[in-house]
């Protein structure tokens, strides 16, 4: 670990990224309980979107590194049509697909590094966010985003983006058949795959990087520069709105999720505040932990720090693929 000098690091921050949490203390912060229904609605809302059939258009592959990449153009379980890439091995056959989600700037273009060079992979890419989905299903700008149909659990921007995620998972199926899948994201991606996992028997590991939507009775406490600092003055202006919210804490989904999950968590961050994020790390039961100096920031030593961190991503989805082919046949 990084000895951190967070008064040296960020000078002019007038938030204090640690919120009064030191590391001891964020391994004691606990997820929300479920409300009654949770379970049984996410369990239905994945239901609903394994039965519809994909759809979907490939544009033409580009070779990038050990993969060729292409834009799709496929429809999801509510009738928008959204935009995603899709990559496959160059080389090799796939063995494994990698969801890999992305945080609230969206996604310019898919990035392999947390890809291994034999697996496929689908990059969903949220609706309403660049590059290729821009204001399409909800808008673009991130507090509107975030609180976007927040009044009705059918129609919250957070649940939508799941069931999106889940229809891509749809399409990798048509595509290269049964393979199992690991799940990738940060930050908002991080939150939304958090939100996924435990519902969808097609995952059998996760990384999640800085996760959002966690611990909600921290997140509303916290003034930040992200996300959440949108969805903690609306539940000021509006407290009905926090009981909707405990249907997405990421942090009670991460509960229900029985395969290892690798949590990346910052120790210092005035975006997504850390107590949210070991609210997440804490509903993971089969979890391996890795504590971050910071996150959402520049600091000294960050490049060895992400170095280590994506190698420790591709060795727990290696891990994660080695116990699933030692476990017993069915």
């Amino acid at each position: 670990m990084i000895a951190a000098d967070y008064a040296t690091w960020f000078p002019d921050e007038e938030i204090d990224g640690t919120y009064g949490f030191d590391e001891e203390a964020l391994r004691r912060v606990v997820p929300i309980p479920p409300r009654r229904g949770f379970a049984a609605l996410w369990q239905g809302w994945n239901a609903r979107v394994r039965a519809v059939p994909a759809r979907f258009e490939v544009g033409e592959y580009t070779p990038i590194g050990a993969h060729e990449a292409a834009e799709i153009r496929y429809t999801a379980a509510d009738g928008t049509v959204l935009g995603a890439w899709v990559a496959r091995p160059r080389e090799r056959t796939p063995r494994v697909v990698v969801v890999h989600s992305h945080g609230y700037g969206g996604r310019e273009r898919p990035e392999f590094d947390r890809v291994p060079d034999d697996a496929a992979a689908v990059f969903p890419l949220a609706r309403g966010l660049g590059a290729l989905n821009v204001g399409v299903g909800a808008p673009a700008e991130r507090d509107d985003h975030v609180v976007f149909g927040i009044e009705d659990p059918e129609e919250y921007v957070l649940g939508a983006c799941v069931r999106d995620l889940w229809m891509t998972q749809n399409i990798a199926d048509e595509l290269w058949g049964p393979l199992p899948h690991y799940l990738v994201g940060e930050s908002f991606g991080g939150g939304v795959g958090a939100l996924a996992l435990a519902w969808d028997d097609r995952f059998i590991g996760a990384t999640v990087v800085v996760p959002s939507f966690g611990q909600y009775d921290e997140r509303l406490a916290a003034p930040c520069h992200g996300s959440g600092e949108a969805v903690r003055r609306y539940v000021a202006a509006r407290p009905e709105a926090r009981e909707l919210l405990r249907l997405f804490d990421a942090s009670t989904a991460a509960t229900f999720a029985r395969v290892p999950v690798r949590v990346e968590a910052a120790l210092w961050d005035t975006h997504v505040p850390p107590p949210g994020q070991f609210g997440v790390a804490a509903g993971f039961a089969d979890r391996e932990l890795m504590v971050l100096p910071a996150g959402h920031a520049e600091y000294p030593g960050r490049d060895d720090v992400l170095r280590r961190a994506i190698d420790g991503g591709r060795e727990h989805l290696r891990r994660t693929m080695e116990g699933l082919s030692s476990r017993p046949q069915t």
